[in-house]
């Protein structure tokens, strides 16, 4: 007659603790797992979209200086990568993906809500136009045009509908450009805030105006990376 082997009540205990130890330790995973924010880009974030612009852009000038080298292009090339390789703590910091690009305006554009439709307004009547009493003997001058930041206009608009980002250079305000050689001074308005900065342009970049770091923070809204509306004039 065979014996049934039992265990003992303490052993039965160790046991049950032990199950319930690696359950609640799977448990725990999961919640972590299943709580982590997805990783974003720049199809749905603009933070993201700034960021994968800045390091296209600089990419996009590391390319053309290996691409057509000079005596200083090793020195151009490491200081970028250097950038490059602090955008991509940026990238990180922010829950971007790392290492993506994108290059200037074709940069993919977040997704923008359905904005809901808006009533006819009833047709208002004309008023008749009252002309100004002016002196006698003196003619009517038209008044100056005004600039976006509500100063008077100064330069001519270059590069319409370009977006503008950062460098990620340090030192003073200055910008880099594709098309204007060093020396020029651009003025760079954010049309959504109305802020704007003189620089001049100190070097060669992949793009119209590349703002260095100094230079971004004088126009930028808080937690942005990316201009979109831009106005670029040339002023000197």
């Amino acid at each position: 007659m065979s014996r049934r082997r039992t265990l003992s009540p303490r052993k039965k205990l160790a046991l049950l603790v032990s199950a319930a130890a690696v359950a609640g330790g799977g448990a725990f995973v999961m919640a972590t797992t299943s709580n982590a924010a997805p990783v974003q880009n720049a199809s749905n974030s603009t933070v993201c979209q700034g960021l994968a612009t800045a390091l296209g852009n600089n990419q996009t000038f590391i390319d053309g200086q290996r691409a057509k080298p000079d005596a200083q292009s090793q020195a151009r090339i490491a200081n970028r990568e250097a950038v490059i390789a602090q955008i991509k703590v940026q990238q990180a910091a922010s829950n971007c993906k790392v290492g993506e690009s994108a290059q200037g305006p074709q940069a993919a554009q977040p997704a923008q809500p359905a904005q809901p439709a808006q009533p006819a307004q009833p047709a208002q009547p004309a008023q008749p136009a009252k002309p100004a009493p002016s002196a006698p003997g003196k003619q009517q001058t038209a008044a100056p045009a005004q600039g976006a930041g509500g100063g008077a206009a100064t330069g001519r608009q270059v590069c319409a509908g370009s977006t503008v980002t950062l460098s990620g250079e340090g030192g003073a305000p200055a910008a880099s450009s594709n098309q204007f050689p060093a020396g020029t001074k651009l003025k760079v308005t954010n049309l959504d805030n109305n802020k704007s900065t003189t620089v001049q342009v100190t070097s060669v970049s992949g793009s119209c105006a590349l703002l260095n770091n100094a230079a971004f923070e004088q126009v930028r809204e808080p937690g942005k990376f990316l201009i979109r509306r831009a106005l670029i004039e040339k002023v000197g």
